[in-house]
């Protein structure tokens, strides 16, 4: 259902590509579109529990994707550095593919928002859960469920 990644000197270990995950800041989500092209998006992210969390608006181009086709892929980069003598660069990167889900879950909607907010808005936990209890009803929060993740770096 998959390809095989070509450069197998550069493939990493799932635990790699996990700890990519858990290390990123954003990522690009990829959905596709009802005429067939794909959209990418860049997105603040979390990943927790083995899903990837997300929130945005209830509606949008993004989310009407996601209804229509919950296939998605999400791509993160790390450790990005141009190697201009080799014409090269170094990097760390993760591509997922898996489905999008929408979380209805009120406690898990609120789990996934409050990790949102030790990651980006450390020192305001208190302010920040708050926030998310005065609009968790409004807010949409999705989760992707992963059906393979592949990663690949070049480290030299």
């Amino acid at each position: 259902m998959f390809r095989e990644m070509r450069r197998k000197d550069r493939e990493l270990s799932e635990a790699e590509s996990i700890e990519i995950l858990e290390k990123g800041d954003f990522g690009v989500l990829a959905t596709i579109c009802e005429n067939g092209y794909p959209y990418g998006v860049p997105l603040n992210y979390v990943f927790k529990r083995g899903r990837i969390y997300f929130h945005c608006a209830g509606e949008g181009h993004k989310t009407d994707n996601i209804a229509r086709d919950s296939r998605v892929s999400f791509t993160v980069v790390t450790k990005h550095e141009p190697i201009p003598d080799k014409f090269s660069t170094r990097y760390e990167s993760v591509v997922v593919f898996g489905r999008a889900v929408s979380i209805n879950d009120i406690d898990e909607k609120r789990f996934a928002l409050g990790e949102m907010v030790k990651k980006f808005s450390k020192g305001f936990l208190e302010k920040g859960m708050a926030y998310i209890d005065a609009d968790i009803e409004k807010t949409a929060v999705f989760g992707i469920n992963i059906e393979k993740i592949s990663g690949k770096a070049r480290k030299k």
